[in-house]
């Protein structure tokens, strides 16, 4: 029997549920038309934001509430979106969380909006408030929202907060109270140890969940967040397993013959169906798994290589790349199986072809010209867009609101390290995303409840 080294599960996910959301009063102001980032491909002037340290309304508050304040200014300031004016150019100062505003002391800074907050931390148990304000027309945006949690989840109420100030601004879907999923690289190259470790979407609270001693690579969450998907080379051949989370109990996904090799896998968005590659005399071919059931369907049957299949997010189709017109290419086919249509046209490879959340892109790895991409394209393979060029650029993943895009760069070289970096859709605000080591292979997970 195969058998795994898995780290305590008391470390392995720091996502312990929040335990309270409230909305706060709303302080009555007029109502005018607040301000809004509009994404599109065109170029966009970052938004000024105020975010003074949140109030400690209690002694045991102080470092919390400047803790929280930097992490909801991070989040903010590095989706390229929103700029942060430095607190030496402020005139007002807040003092208390239920004050009046004074708008003409952060309309003199040209601050846009407004954050405001405050924190409350008592034994195992921290209290955070925030109120977020459009400057310019004076008036509160929404609703304000309390959020009760404990020492541990201080990281997430931060995320919590920006989230909603990014939703309120920009009207799209949030996505730092999130996780990713990644293999994490150490030793030398020719040797490297793998492991699956998961972090916060900005490279914190690293936990590692298996121990190196055989490869993994491919890990993927579940649409739920509670399982994870992975290849692994326990038994000296390609084979998936099934994590779960909580426990980190891990199983093989399906008892198979000898000699098959399985990899690639991913979850329909129902969570009860994995489609994955199979190569079985030679060939490799898509397939389908009831997880409940273990019954399995052939979906495609070709003499060619068919992998890296990913479900449309209403699970009625699903995007993979094949070579069987020569060259690797990206087709698309029912769910159920049937005859694929290919999408992909320019010139040079495609793969790792992902759908996005919002069901209205393909994200892919492209190779063209001695150089890697990642790319989007719409459905039917129209408006091929390329947001990156390196060396090796591959294995794109989207995060929850489909606004951007993490994959796994790697340097040339004998001495040449994989690091993970995101870019947004539209190919902006290319970002390192700091982990303490190599790292590939990242998926990222849905919205944390």
């Amino acid at each position: 029997m195969t058998r795994f080294k898995a780290l305590s599960p008391v470390i392995a996910l720091a996502t312990a549920a929040l335990l309270a959301l409230t909305a706060l009063p709303t302080i009555a102001m007029a109502q005018n038309a607040p301000p809004r980032i509009r994404l599109t491909d065109g170029v966009i002037e970052p938004l000024p934001f105020a975010a003074p340290v949140f109030v400690a309304e209690n002694g045991g508050a102080g470092d919390y509430a400047a803790q929280l304040t930097s992490v909801v200014s991070a989040d903010l300031s590095g989706t390229g979106l929103f700029r942060e004016i430095p607190s030496s150019a402020y005139i007002g100062q807040i003092t208390s969380f239920d004050a009046p505003v004074s708008f003409p002391d952060w309309q003199a800074i040209n601050a846009q909006v407004l954050i405001t907050g405050a924190v409350q931390a008592s034994g195992d148990q921290i209290v955070v408030k925030f109120r977020l304000f459009d400057v310019f027309n004076g008036q509160q945006m929404g609703e304000g929202l309390q959020f009760v949690g404990t020492p541990a989840t201080w990281r997430r109420m931060a995320h919590k907060v920006a989230d909603a100030v990014y939703s309120r601004v920009t009207g799209e879907g949030p996505y730092f109270d999130s996780r990713v999923v990644f293999v994490s690289e150490s030793g030398p190259k020719n040797q490297r140890v793998k492991r699956l470790a998961v972090m916060d979407y900005d490279g914190q609270n690293v936990a590692y969940l298996t121990d190196g001693s055989s490869i993994v690579l491919a890990p993927r969450f579940s649409p739920a967040g509670n399982q994870i998907l992975f290849t692994s080379y326990a038994t000296g051949f390609p084979a998936i397993y099934l994590m779960d989370v909580g426990s980190l109990g891990v199983q093989p996904l399906a008892q198979l013959d000898n000699g098959t090799m399985t990899f690639a896998p991913r979850f329909a968005p129902d969570g009860r169906t994995v489609v994955f590659s199979l190569e079985r005399g030679g060939n490799t071919d898509i397939y389908a798994l009831d997880i409940g059931s273990g019954q399995i369907r052939q979906l495609t049957n070709a003499p060619s290589i068919e992998t890296a299949p990913s479900f449309s997010p209403d699970g009625s189709q699903i995007v993979f790349e094949s070579d069987r017109t020569g060259g690797q290419q990206i087709y698309v086919m029912p769910a159920g199986g049937g005859e694929p249509r290919r999408i992909s046209g320019g010139e040079g490879r495609y793969g790792t072809p992902v759908w996005s959340p919002q069901g209205d892109y393909i994200a892919f790895t492209k190779q063209n010209k001695g150089r890697f991409h990642i790319g989007v394209m719409r459905v039917d393979g129209s408006e091929e867009r390329l947001l990156t060029s390196s060396f090796l650029d591959e294995g794109p993943t989207w995060s929850p609101n489909g606004r951007v895009i993490m994959f796994t760069r790697e340097t040339a070289g004998a001495g040449g390290q994989a690091q993970l970096f995101s870019v947004d859709v539209f190919g902006r605000n290319l970002r390192q995303v700091a982990t303490t080591g190599p790292a590939s292979d990242p998926a990222w997970s849905p919205l944390l409840p």
